[in-house]
């Protein structure tokens, strides 16, 4: 009798657009949360959005924590 062997190919490797979409991401977020003066909002509120400052306000101590001056 002929015994056969079977050869298993795993492919577990990170998908090259899940690894491009989180850069993305990492990148929008550290711009909201590092550099973001009312750029997001203003679409929306106009030159408001640069007085008001919804998002700096909202992460403010997060700045502070992550060593981004803001003031």
């Amino acid at each position: 009798m002929s015994q056969s062997k079977e050869i298993a190919i795993s492919k577990s490797a990170i998908p090259r657009t899940a690894i491009i979409a989180l850069a993305a991401v990492f990148v929008l977020g550290l711009f909201v949360v590092g550099f973001d003066q009312g750029h997001m909002f203003s679409v929306v509120f106009g030159e408001q959005a640069y007085e008001d400052l919804y998002i700096h306000e909202l992460t403010h101590d997060m700045r502070h924590a992550a060593g981004f001056p803001c003031h």
